[in-house]
């Protein structure tokens, strides 16, 4: 069998390991549903999620420091200063790897009562769906349809020393 041809192409500067660098921590995507259910408190997402205090201060340090979130004084009366924490348009383009882990979850690990959450099309309410298109427009039927190829920052494997 020959060997698969990505073996001969280095890792260390794949876009996939840099975003799991960011992304790959187990509360980061809690934290973003958190954010995109409108959830913007540090306070509400503690209660909300049960998440521990120190977990929760540095997912969001992580998600500001990365350009995912932003942090936006508010003020209420007698209180100190606090902030909540708005999307980014870097956030915002996270939305659908959002809904492709939910459907993934939905399909694998969903109770016999089904998904706790639906996503539909604000304009329509039809259910939203996770695809795959290629860019001349041709709708895939499903991942077998992919294959990975060099692109322009592909460097050349070179074993460890």
């Amino acid at each position: 069998m020959a060997a698969p041809p990505a073996l001969a192409f280095s890792t260390d500067n794949c876009t996939i390991g840099r975003a799991m660098d960011v992304l790959g921590e187990r509360w980061t995507f809690v934290v973003l549903r958190e954010v995109f259910n409108g959830i913007r408190r540090f306070d509400d997402m503690r209660r909300h999620t049960c998440i521990p205090r120190q977990v929760l201060t540095n997912r969001l340090a992580v998600l500001v420091e990365q350009g995912i979130l932003r942090r936006v004084p508010y003020r209420e009366a007698g209180q100190r200063e606090r902030h909540e924490y708005r999307l980014t348009e870097k956030g915002f383009d996270l939305y659908p790897v959002l809904v492709a882990v939910a459907a993934w979850g939905d399909r694998y690990l969903a109770g016999p009562e089904g998904p706790p959450i639906e996503f539909e099309h604000r304009d329509c309410g039809a259910a939203v769906e996770v695809g795959l298109r290629c860019a001349a427009g041709h709708e895939l039927a499903g991942s077998r349809e992919v294959q990975g190829r060099p692109g322009p920052g592909v460097r050349p494997f070179a074993e460890p020393a």
